[in-house]
C-alpha cells in the first residue's frame, strides 16, 4: 500500500480528535468506560498516522526544520520538554499507586491489614501458617516476617487477598 495523503490525512485527524478529547476527560479525572485503554492505544495509531501524513508531505514537512526561526524554535522547545519530562523536578521519585498500595500492606503490622482481609488477626496467621508464610504475631508486619523478598510477599498478599477459603 503506497502511503497517500488521501488516508494519512484522515486517520491523523481521527486519532488526534479522539486523542484530544480523552486526553481532556483525564486531565479533568472526567474519563470512563473505555477512555483510557481509548486513549493508550489510539496513541499508538497516531504515531502511525502522524508518520504516515509527515511521508505524504515531506515538502512541505521538511520547510519547519530548514526556515523559519520561530518554526526551529517550537521544535526545539517541544524537545526540550520532552526531554525534562523524564526527570523528576521535585527530587521526589513518584512511585505508582499500587505500589504505594502494596508498601503500606506489607509494611503493616498484620494486625492493621487482617482486618481489611476479612479475617481477624488470628486467621490471618493460620492461613498464612498454611500457605509457608510465618508471621509470628499479629504486631509483626509481613515485611519483617518475610524480609524484601518479593515472592513471598506477593504470595502473603495473595493469601490473604485472593478467595476466601
Amino acid at each position: 500500500m503506497q502511503i497517500s495523503r488521501e488516508w494519512a490525512t484522515p486517520l491523523t485527524i481521527g486519532a488526534f480528535s479522539l486523542m484530544s478529547v480523552t486526553g481532556l476527560l483525564m486531565f479533568f479525572h472526567a474519563e470512563m468506560g473505555l477512555n483510557k485503554l481509548a486513549h493508550e492505544w489510539v496513541g499508538l495509531v497516531m504515531v502511525g498516522g502522524v508518520a504516515a501524513h509527515a511521508i505524504a508531505n515531506w515538502a512541505a514537512f521538511k520547510r519547519y526544520f530548514l526556515s523559519g526561526a520561530f518554526s526551529r524554535g517550537v521544535i526545539a522547545f517541544s524537545l526540550i520538554v520532552l526531554a525534562g519530562s523524564f526527570f523528576s523536578w521535585t527530587g521526589e521519585k513518584r512511585l505508582p499507586p499500587p505500589v504505594l498500595a502494596m508498601r503500606a500492606i506489607v509494611s503493616a503490622p498484620l494486625a492493621k491489614v487482617a482486618p481489611l482481609s476479612g479475617r481477624s488477626t488470628e486467621q490471618a496467621i493460620a492461613d498464612l501458617a498454611k500457605a509457608g508464610v510465618v508471621v509470628a504475631s499479629g504486631g509483626v508486619s509481613l515485611e519483617n516476617a518475610i524480609g524484601h523478598n518479593r515472592e513471598l510477599q506477593a504470595k502473603a498478599i495473595a493469601v490473604l487477598f485472593g478467595k476466601s477459603n
